[in-house]
């Protein structure tokens, strides 16, 4: 899967959050903040053209001092939030 074209991770107030631009996005209205681990994530899979949910998993694992099961919990849920936002594609 892949971060889709017009969405970009900010620093706002010092918060982390996602934002929209460009034509294909002009319905896109939310402001999706991030916590520490999420933007992470984020940054590290907009980095690369193509990832899976387990390259995340070993980020997630490897970044911080977290179980692999924990993870894959974590990871699992956060690319579904992600995937019904319409922010990642297959």
């Amino acid at each position: 899967m892949r971060i889709k074209d017009g969405f970009e991770i900010r620093n706002i107030c010092g918060e982390k959050v996602i934002i929209a631009y460009g034509l294909d996005n002009l319905d896109f209205n939310k402001l999706i903040n991030l916590n520490e681990s999420a933007a992470f994530l984020w940054e590290a899979s907009s980095a690369k053209e193509s990832f899976t949910e387990e390259t995340l998993v070993n980020l997630l694992c490897e970044e911080y001092d977290i179980d692999t099961d924990t993870a894959a919990n974590d990871v699992h849920s956060l690319l579904k939030g992600w995937k019904s936002l319409g922010l990642v594609s297959e």
